[in-house]
């Protein structure tokens, strides 16, 4: 049989995209090694597809990884390993500074007879006080979402070790740029594809890295749960992978700028970054963190929501839209959009205000940006 990738015998620069559904079976031989699991073939869409194979190679290599595998979502990502490494009566330690939709996931996983305990991003540095004999799994964000606090990974992963926990680390705003957490002792890495990794705003996919071993147990879950990505899908985030360095050095670049002219500013508290000297974790971050400290950050903007959504109806230049780690820079109000999924009374119990702000800076021009921003902070 042709390969699929090399129709002609010669790599060619971009990798096809295989929209087949289903291959043809070349022999019985054939199709009784697939079975066995002799050879790597691809008979139908559900269990693999090359075009997204090719990406999983490259996110891997970016992750120093063993092997990667992606799906639909960031979140059907987090989903996959929920179902395939917990069971019933086992413990999972998550953060409250997460990503909002966990919050949904959460429930199912209770309903399901996995007991969960939510844990402040400040309880992280005392986080042995909180497993349990029966903790199968710690999932923590670093940097947080949307407060940017920056956690140990390598002091999550003693605290796991203690019982032989799963250490699993949400690296979507950090990227593997400016962070490698499989090197800093985590088990599985996993990503919202759809943002940095990405980065035009124009896909949806997760990634999950680690072992080979990792891959297969996943991958049993993925071709049972029927969410592999497409391979139209697959082909553009390999395409903005191969922009993905220069793009995430440019947002760290303009990120740091932009979050030093905004500690000057009067409008401006409770600033979160980790670059900056005088962020609670910048020694932290240094340690952790590589090639700068990303593109996100966090702030409250004047006195209460209505003067942030004065702030961000008088911007120009930035959008305000969700999501992050794109080509644009993007900012948001988590009480008002990430945060929706929370029950209110849980919004305000970690330290995200009703004014608080997330900001995802792009590569715009930095200039053009502090402008923007300088002149909406005047309607304030």
């Amino acid at each position: 049989m042709t390969d699929p990738l090399t129709p002609y015998g010669n790599r060619p620069m971009v990798t096809p995209i295989v929209n087949a559904v289903n291959y043809e079976y070349q022999s019985f031989e054939v199709l009784r090694q697939i079975t066995d699991g002799e050879i790597d073939g691809y008979t139908y869409h559900r269990d693999d597809n090359p075009t997204v194979r090719a990406v999983e190679d490259r996110i891997a290599v970016l992750e120093k990884a063993e092997d990667c595998i992606v799906c639909t979502s960031g979140m059907a990502a987090c989903t996959l390993i929920y179902l395939t490494y917990l069971k019933a009566g086992d413990h999972l330690i998550l953060f409250r500074d997460i990503y909002g939709a966990h919050y949904k996931v959460a429930v199912i996983l209770e309903r399901l007879g996995v007991k969960i305990t939510w844990l402040d991003s400040d309880d992280a540095a005392h986080l042995e006080r909180h497993v349990r004999d029966e903790t199968a799994m710690i999932f923590l964000e670093t940097p947080t979402n949307p407060l940017c606090k920056t956690l140990d990974i390598g002091l999550a992963r003693q605290a796991a070790d203690r019982v032989g926990a799963l250490l699993v680390v949400d690296n979507t705003f950090a990227t593997p740029w400016h962070q490698l957490p499989l090197d800093l002792g985590a088990h599985l890495v996993v990503h919202s594809a759809t943002k940095a990794l990405g980065g035009h705003n124009d896909l949806m996919a997760g990634a999950i890295a680690g072992s080979k071993e990792d891959y297969d147990r996943l991958w049993f879950t993925r071709q049972a749960l029927g969410t592999t990505l497409d391979a139209y899908s697959a082909s553009l985030l390999e395409r903005g992978l191969k922009t993905f360095e220069l793009r995430a050095d440019t947002m760290a670049a303009n990120a740091l700028a932009v979050a030093t002219w905004l500690h000057e500013q009067p409008g401006i508290s409770r600033l979160r970054y980790p670059g900056l000297p005088d962020d609670p974790d910048h020694a932290l971050a240094c340690r952790q963190m590589r090639n700068g400290f990303g593109g996100l950050m966090a702030f409250d903007v004047g006195r209460d929501q209505e003067d942030a959504k004065r702030f961000i109806s008088a911007l120009q230049r930035v959008v305000h839209a969700v999501s992050l780690g794109a080509t644009e820079s993007l900012i948001c109000i988590p009480h008002l959009t990430t945060m929706l999924y929370l029950p209110p009374e849980q919004r305000a119990t970690f330290g995200v205000a009703a004014n608080t702000v997330r900001f995802s800076l792009g590569i715009d021009p930095v200039d053009t940006v502090i402008a923007d921003l300088e002149q909406a902070l005047a309607v304030v």
